[in-house]
């Protein structure tokens, strides 16, 4: 799951509200608000059918990594599962179902975020055979003649449209069940078996999918785009707002157990950047 963030305009309204208000707040503050979380159990919430992030059967990198903290915790895992649609946090975390939730951008509203604990990007999966994994991205005149698998509504598609991409492109759904349909696990079925020439999918899913066709695969990150579309995402967390204390203990044991995080990550084909947006070998 990978919830990406909507912007706030009301910034201005906020701050004079937080000026007329502040005589009041240091004449009497309230006291601060417990934090709600469940100290028995690491409690998550997450997608039941959703791989390779997380499935009820605990088969995703999410469902591996939630067990390593719960264990390096002394807790139980307990999980809450909902699909990953609308309403997701406002039904879950926020709804005090839960106390984490993983897979959060950076941003993200509704939720305090955590440090991040991966870095991946938007990448361009093709056949080994093709000999094509020197793409040097979109605007690539090789691309003019073949074809293109890319999930609708997503920044990629647009730097396609951008280059002219789209007549010979397939679009594959954004929002889907996820019980029922697994449009990028698709998309990399399609381009191995020659009805798509290149796949352009969000790296964690397309390098999961490719992986399981061994090496006839070549996952490619897209790093030579326009800087003015943002095709790279640093991954978080998510806690609810004020628990800080609970945030910085998830804070602490990502630190603690980065590489064996970044070990799970890699198992699992996920393509991971550096700070500096390199790939990390």
């Amino acid at each position: 799951m990978t919830i990406i963030p909507r912007r706030i305009a009301a910034l201005g309204f906020l701050a004079g509200a937080v000026l007329l208000l502040a005589p009041v707040a240091a004449s009497r503050a309230d006291p601060p608000r417990p934090e709600a979380v469940d100290r028995s159990a690491l409690r998550v919430c997450s997608d039941p059918a959703n791989p390779p992030f997380s499935n009820d059967k605990g088969e995703g990198f999410e469902n591996k990594i939630a067990e390593l903290l719960a264990a390096k915790m002394g807790v139980p895992l307990r999980y809450t599962w909902f699909p990953n649609s609308t309403g997701f946090l406002r039904m879950t975390l926020r709804a005090r179902r839960c106390d984490l939730v993983m897979g959060i951008v950076v941003g993200a509203d509704l939720v305090q975020n955590t440090n991040p604990y991966y870095r991946s990007g938007y990448v361009l999966v093709t056949r080994r055979e093709d000999k094509l994994a020197d793409l040097s991205g979109l605007a690539d005149p090789r691309l003019q003649s073949l074809h293109l698998g890319i999930t609708a509504g997503t920044p990629p598609a647009n730097l396609a449209a951008r280059n002219g991409l789209m007549v010979q492109a397939r679009p594959y759904p954004l929002y889907v069940d996820s019980r029922y349909d697994a449009p990028g696990r698709q998309m990399i079925e399609d381009l191995a078996s020659k009805q798509i020439d290149v796949a352009v999918l969000w790296g964690p899913i397309a390098g999961y999918f490719a992986k399981q066709h061994g090496d006839a695969l070549v996952v490619t990150p897209l790093l030579n785009e326009p800087k003015d579309t943002k095709l790279d995402f640093y991954i978080t967390m998510g806690v609810r707002p004020g628990e800080n204390t609970w945030k910085n203990q998830i804070n602490q044991l990502l630190r603690e157990n980065k590489d064996a995080i970044t070990a799970i990550l890699k198992d699992y084909g996920v393509p991971l950047l550096d700070t500096h947006g390199q790939p990390m070998l």
